[in-house]
């Protein structure tokens, strides 16, 4: 070949070179758009609100599907498991509760299900009066039947770690807010609200407990009748002190809420010769010293009222006749008749039985 026709060759060349730059971009456009048309709507379909996904033990994609199409539509949910389609990464085995916020799009809707990145859900223990609803509404905010609870806090195995028998269950569950998963067991459960309990009862509040004369759990008990005699945060202290003095004394605590409890009745606003006949170890006026176990869940708060209060000499109170929910306190049986009194003449002015 002449070096002429080299030349002429080699020129061809280089005029084909952006040609086929031209090509393979204007390719690579049309690759790149189809990309964007295919990916768009995983991209921009956007939740429009907040809704709570739960996925069951044994679910399946179906499952799924109708939970996700039922706050977010058909296509939306086929979108999330389209992205979701390997095994590994099936969202049905991923059981748990998952808070979807709003304005995030099926790419990451289903990130969130495939990760198992579970939303904690908010348990409230406070002031519950009954261990079976208190079981039933812990259980209604999990995946678990309100029986499993039950069943382990009746086992005196399970409770034994925290020096609590199965009568004095309700202690364990301290008035707070607790943060579990969906998918947590009955175990799990009780270990969390356990180790809460752990930590109220620590060296120090164990040591004052004992100066009184009680046990934890003991102190749990009294906590509990404290709360049901008065909401007045500056008289549980005292209120608490009066009950050691009459365990102290030997004598009986003759306390209303017990036999209210007795009764499961907390409707009865004037306990009367009649319901004191009920024939139950939580009936403070027929059996000595503290009832089984508490007769309410109980915080904090008042177990230190208690733990810290000032020693008195009170052994009787009666409800204040101004209906103020405070109490008048006595030392004597004289000056408490004389109290007494004047609680039932206003009880009997206002028609209460």
């Amino acid at each position: 070949m002449t070096v002429e026709k080299r030349n002429n060759r080699r020129q061809t060349q280089q005029h084909n070179v952006p040609g086929r730059k031209i090509y393979l971009l204007s390719g690579l456009a049309v690759i790149i758009i189809l990309l964007l048309f295919l990916l768009f709507p995983f991209v921009m379909d956007k939740t429009k609100a907040e809704a709570p996904i739960r996925i069951p033990r044994n679910a399946d994609r179906e499952m799924v599907r109708d939970s996700l199409s039922k706050y977010y539509g058909e296509k939306f949910a086929e979108r999330v498991l389209k992205i979701a389609h390997f095994p590994d990464n099936d969202p049905a085995r991923r059981r748990g509760y998952y808070l979807i916020p709003a304005g995030v799009n099926p790419i990451s809707v289903a990130r969130r299900l495939t990760h198992g990145a579970q939303t904690p859900v908010r348990i409230t223990i406070n002031g519950f009066r009954s261990f079976d609803n208190m079981t039933e509404r812990i259980a209604s905010r999990l995946d678990f039947p309100a029986d499993s609870l039950r069943a382990l806090l009746k086992d005196p195995a399970v409770l034994s770690p925290y020096g609590l028998t199965p009568d004095q269950a309700l202690a364990l569950f301290v008035d707070d807010s607790y943060e579990v998963y969906w998918s947590a067991s009955p175990r799990e459960v009780i270990k969390k609200i356990g180790d809460n309990y752990k930590a109220l009862w620590n060296d120090s509040r164990q040591n004052k407990a004992a100066i009184l004369g009680l046990s934890p759990a003991e102190v749990m008990t009294l906590a509990s009748i404290v709360d049901e005699e008065s909401n007045a945060t500056q008289e549980k202290g005292a209120i608490g002190r009066l009950y050691i003095n009459r365990l102290h004394k030997k004598m009986k605590l003759q306390s209303d809420p017990t036999v209210r409890f007795a009764l499961n009745d907390f409707t009865i606003r004037r306990v009367t010769g009649k319901h004191l006949q009920v024939n139950s170890p939580y009936n403070t006026y027929r059996f000595a010293g503290l009832p089984p176990g508490p007769i309410r869940t109980t915080g904090k708060e008042t177990v230190d009222l208690i733990l810290n209060s000032e020693p008195n000499d009170y052994i009787f109170m009666c409800a204040k006749e101004d209906f103020s929910g405070t109490h008048n306190f006595a030392t004597n049986y004289e000056e408490h008749l004389q109290n007494a009194r004047r609680y039932q003449k206003a009880l009997d002015e206002r028609g209460i039985k």
